[in-house]
């Protein structure tokens, strides 16, 4: 098993410039963080579960082009610009979550914060999955 770092870049992911999208290191993938940027470099309109669907939908991406599943998460940090916006909608996004991933929860943790690198976006999602060998793609 290689320890060593290797970036994992899903190619129906908008390259990476200064950063990759998830970086596999044994087992372990350590996924960069993904606001709701579309396949045209855009944050997604309609709102924080818009958003979100697009953000994990990324998350997903990479974590599915090393070979993972979302039950493989286990650990997921949502940065939020308005809590209360996403408590808001909290019920639409555990429905977008069980749609997307399943009845899977790993740990997780929902940061505030004043601002993300784009600035039209409401949320950036990161997380750590840690996939068996069995169905580990290295890049």
């Amino acid at each position: 098993m290689s320890l060593e770092p290797q970036a994992v870049n899903p190619s129906s992911m908008p390259t990476p410039r200064g950063y990759s999208h998830g970086t596999l290191s044994g087992n372990t993938l350590y996924l960069g963080g993904q606001t709701a940027l579309d396949a045209d470099m855009r944050i997604v309109p309609g709102g924080i579960v818009a958003q979100f669907r697009q953000a994990f939908g990324n998350v997903l991406t990479t974590l599915r082009a090393a070979g993972g599943e979302p039950g493989d998460l286990v650990s997921i940090t949502i940065f939020l610009t308005d809590i209360p916006d996403y408590q808001a909608h909290g019920k639409e996004i555990g429905e977008v979550w069980r749609e997307l991933a399943g009845p899977v929860y790993p740990a997780m943790a929902g940061i505030g914060t004043t601002g993300l690198w784009q600035t039209d976006a409401l949320i950036e999602i990161v997380g750590t999955a840690v996939i068996p060998d069995e169905r580990l793609v290295r890049p």
